[in-house]
């Protein structure tokens, strides 16, 4: 089901794509939204195909969400576009044969950094918007499966970034209308680690040892945070990997994941090395 409409204003950047399985169910399905990375100043809800190899002989529904970049707005919109788009979802869960209660969201780099987010700020009502008819719907999510995302941008320069987070025209400064040295309020509020509390969902968090446009450092300082609150984190660690990388064990430990927390089974997802190929 192409460019559904999340919020009612007929802005393409604030549509959806929903997937269904073909066959019916009388049991409500688990769903799993992807969130596209891009910097926050590109991608689309079309590069979903990670997404269709999660969900692929899963008894799961799946969403792929756009949300308007920076050339468009900057933050805090780029939140307010999936929490709008989560409401919807849970607001017509019934006649899609959803489960409300079991959804889980899976993001990549920009996307990384927006479902971590969604993950800790489930009660943050600053952040929630007013977009789309569906206000009284909840925005919380089941679960987090957190690829490379940022997670705190007063920590994010140093050695082993490409980005330069003085430089006016990078991704990051046009996500928080300046630089981090101009922007820390705006910074550290748009950074995951600044609302971390005891009752946020479980995440998984992948990122390459490698990686040189969001240090590695990121991720280990949020599933310290996490850990450090109480909050279930796995954190794997791709072996000699750079900004996003995939291998048949990643997959194999991401869709057990998602059957860990979106269908209850008893299964382990080891924390440590995996490879990056």
């Amino acid at each position: 089901m192409r460019d559904l409409d999340y919020v009612g204003a007929d802005n393409p950047r604030q549509k959806l794509d929903l997937y269904l399985p073909e066959a019916k169910t009388t049991q409500p399905r688990p769903l799993v939204v992807f969130v596209h990375g891009g910097g926050w100043e590109d991608g689309s809800k079309n590069q979903a195909g990670i997404l269709l190899s999660l969900i692929k002989d899963k008894p799961y529904a799946g969403a792929s969400i756009n949300y308007r970049l920076t050339d468009e707005a900057i933050w805090p919109a780029q939140i307010h576009d999936c929490k709008a788009a989560l409401r919807a979802l849970r607001a017509h869960a019934s006649e899609n044969q959803i489960d409300p209660d079991k959804i889980a969201v899976f993001g990549i780099s920009a996307g990384g950094h927006l479902v971590s987010m969604l993950g800790v700020t489930g009660g943050v009502k600053a952040l929630e918007g007013d977009l789309g008819p569906n206000l009284t719907q909840s925005s919380r999510v089941t679960c987090v499966l957190d690829f490379c995302g940022p997670s705190n941008f007063l920590t994010f320069a140093g050695e082993g970034t490409i980005i330069n987070v003085d430089d006016p025209k990078t991704g990051l400064s046009k996500l928080i209308g300046g630089t981090i040295k101009n922007k820390p309020d705006i910074a550290r509020s748009a950074s995951p680690v600044t609302y971390i509390t005891p009752d946020d969902t479980p995440f998984l968090i992948i990122h390459g040892e490698k990686d040189n446009i969001v240090r590695y450092s990121q991720a280990t300082e949020f599933d310290a945070a996490l850990e450090k609150a109480g909050i279930p984190a796995t954190l794997l660690t791709g072996t000699d990997g750079g900004h996003v990388f995939f291998s048949p064990q990643l997959i194999g430990h991401m869709r057990r994941f998602l059957d860990r927390h979106l269908l209850d089974k008893d299964v382990q997802i080891p924390e440590g090395p995996v490879p990056s190929n």
